[in-house]
């Protein structure tokens, strides 16, 4: 088949095989590809809405007993850089995002080893009485994971106490590249794909909505990526239960993993592979956080629906040379800039109506 007769297909929902996949991402024009992703898009979401949702990340603790290469935020047990928030200015920093309208708060940190998993439960019973109606999408298969090993149970019992708790989502960080190859240099550590993938399909059988990520540009191949694709799509054939998917690039300044940047192009080709590929996954995220502002704009003609969040709070990427930010008249602007509409969401993709956007027009 031709290049042209095959991107003809995946943009109109053709399923994609594994080497079908390899040929677009390699051999593909950018901006041909970038057309069949966003025909694609289109097809799905026709009218001019895309959406966003008003959100934080707290980053609770830097303690971290997984150390991988690839992260400058994380510091080993007992380190004088080490810290862990109390439940007070965990409470406070959403507090402040609520005032500033979050409805979707993300505590993320470390698998620090100190922390049993009734602190977290009520840590999330204190957020949910004291602010009923923001959404509690945190925490990543990493730390369900450390909390099992450390209270010996298993991952899907500890989702069920959390999910009693007050957590009702979970995200989809910790998955970077599910190879083990990749794995095994950049986070020898953590959880194994299939791990990531079980910690997944237990929260959706469980009625949690989750979303799924990749973190490209360290050590894989492109056949690697499109591997990881395959891996999401395979478990949402069966489940059905991933919102989104968010790829996002690493980002090496301060690493010690170090290497080199991912180049825009390179981000908006994973960005218009991934939406021909995950024919089954709803929305598709542009993550603004590493690439920046103007290529998250752009990144709405190459297969993406949403902007993601304002982020009001986050240090792990930060940590690591990024200094992107956005308010939410910015994350509008620039919605509007690209010839859309913006729309507020919240963690599962209601459309928030009741609540006033920060631009005019």
């Amino acid at each position: 088949m031709s290049l042209a007769n095959l991107l003809d297909r995946a943009g109109s929902g053709g399923r994609l095989t594994f080497s079908e996949g390899v040929r677009l991402y390699r051999d593909a024009p950018l901006h041909e590809l970038g057309e069949a992703a966003h025909a694609r898009r289109t097809a799905l979401y026709p009218g001019d809405g895309v959406t966003y949702v008003i959100d934080t990340t707290i980053n609770y603790t830097n303690v971290c007993n997984v150390h991988c290469t690839f992260c400058a935020f994380f510091r080993p047990e007992k380190h004088p850089g080490g810290y862990t928030m109390t439940h007070d200015e965990v409470v406070a920093r959403v507090k402040h995002a609520v005032d500033l309208g979050a409805t979707q708060i993300m505590i993320q940190g470390g698998v620090n080893p100190e922390l049993r998993l009734e602190w977290f439960e009520r840590l999330f019973r204190r957020v949910k009485s004291e602010f009923p109606l923001v959404d509690l999408h945190s925490l990543s298969v990493s730390e369900i994971v450390g909390l099992a090993w450390l209270e010996e149970l298993s991952p899907r019992d500890v989702l069920i106490r959390l999910r009693e708790a007050g957590m009702r989502s979970l995200p989809g960080a910790g998955a970077e590249i599910l190879v083990e190859r990749v794995r095994k240099r950049i986070s020898a550590r953590k959880v194994k794909p299939d791990e990531w993938l079980g910690v997944m399909r237990d929260a959706q059988q469980l009625g949690m909505p989750t979303t799924a990520t990749m973190m490209f540009g360290s050590i894989e191949t492109l056949e690697e990526r499109i591997e990881h694709l395959e891996a999401i799509r395979s478990l949402q054939d069966e489940t059905g239960g991933f919102t989104a998917f968010i790829p996002w690039y690493y980002v090496p300044h301060k690493t010690p993993l170090r290497g080199k940047e991912a180049s825009g192009v390179d981000y908006l080709r994973v960005l218009a592979v991934s939406r021909l590929y995950l024919d089954n996954v709803p929305h598709l995220q542009a993550s603004w956080l590493t690439p920046g502002l103007k290529l998250g704009q752009l990144a709405l003609f190459y297969g993406c629906d949403d902007m993601g969040g304002t982020i009001i709070e986050e240090r792990v990427v930060r940590d690591a040379g990024s200094t992107n930010e956005a308010t939410r008249a910015q994350v509008e602007g620039l919605i509007h800039g690209a010839g859309y509409r913006p729309v507020i969401r919240d963690t599962y993709w209601n459309v928030r109506a009741d609540m006033p956007l920060a631009t005019a027009g």
